[in-house]
């Protein structure tokens, strides 16, 4: 754990400080750092070195990529609770202008992914049945979420509907949300000739779906998370919307280091290992209950998580 003079010193610069609020909005790479500071990438990178030196941020490596996050809850949340309680002064007009800057990079990183969903709707199911056939991913995902009836089930991320058409008969209401209107126009058209009369397909972002807290049973998301530029907040999302004692159904894949699947399929992650996987399901607030791994060309991995009954300290 870093020292107290080491944080202090670590913060002791406007170039960190925005550095500190870029990436609690968002993991960037030191380029898109650079991009977003309009400075130079050097210069960048020796902020970074103090900043990762006192532990108030942390990397990981994905590929050819390494990306940048804030470090862990204990260290840096009193830092961004003095952020945020402090006059910005000076320093204000620059954060409010790095996050015009930072929005616009978000904006160009959701419209390539939509424009793949879009061009790709019609192929989906395919693309996602080439690495572990689709079957065994399937049966899988019945045996995780069992025989029993639940009241209500949320697919996040639902693509061409195939969650809802497999798991129709367990669930009394179904909805599922996908931000591309060519997914939901296959995802109605597959379910009406299914029979599946219960379901509601609308247009959602996972990042804020239109649901009230605590009103679903069972939410899933399959192969959809690694599309996620903010993990956590989509996890932290889903866990929302889950009633107390509710489960979480995760499908991604683990590790790879396919780097080509960031230009032809739009993956942001390139699969995520468990420790990561643990992190994220308790930052979220959800308790890992269950998980399988499934091997083929890639490895296929399924985590169950449930929602405390009893809310954490």
């Amino acid at each position: 754990m870093s020292s107290v003079l080491s944080l202090f010193q670590a913060l002791a610069d406007p170039t960190r400080l925005r550095i500190l609020a870029l990436l609690r909005a968002m993991e960037l790479s030191v380029g898109e750092l650079a991009q977003v500071l309009g400075q130079s990438q050097p210069r960048v990178s020796r902020h970074v070195k103090t900043l990762l030196q006192s532990e108030l941020i942390s990397r990981r490596r994905e590929g050819n990529w390494i990306f940048l996050m804030v470090g862990e809850d204990a260290l840096i949340g009193p830092a961004l609770a003095a952020m945020d309680a402090w006059p910005e002064g000076d320093l204000g007009e620059l954060l409010r202008t790095d996050a015009v800057r930072l929005k616009a990079i978000s904006v160009a990183r959701v419209e390539a992914a939509q424009e793949f969903f879009e061009t790709h709707a019609s192929v989906w199911d395919a693309i996602r049945s080439r690495h572990v056939p689709e079957t065994a991913v399937e049966r899988e995902i019945l045996n995780l979420v069992g025989a029993g009836r639940t009241v209500s089930l949320v697919d996040i991320g639902t693509g061409t509907g195939r969650m809802l058409e497999l798991l129709a008969g367990q669930a009394d209401s179904l909805t599922g949300f996908d931000r591309s209107p060519s997914m939901l126009r296959l995802a109605r058209a597959r379910l009406l000739e299914a029979g599946v009369t219960h379901a509601d397909v609308r247009q959602g972002d996972f990042y804020a779906l239109p649901l009230p807290d605590a009103s679903a049973d069972l939410a899933i998301m399959h192969q959809v998370l690694h599309h996620a530029h903010q993990p956590i907040a989509a996890l932290t999302e889903a866990a929302r919307i889950l009633k107390p004692g509710g489960r979480f159904l995760l499908v991604d894949f683990g590790s790879h280091d396919q780097e080509s699947f960031r230009q032809i399929y739009a993956h942001v992650h390139l699969g995520f290992s468990g420790a990561q996987m643990e992190k994220l399901f308790s930052r979220a607030g959800l308790d890992i209950v269950r998980f399988v791994a499934l091997d083929g060309d890639l490895t296929v991995c399924l985590w169950l998580a449930e929602k405390p009954i009893v809310a954490r300290d």
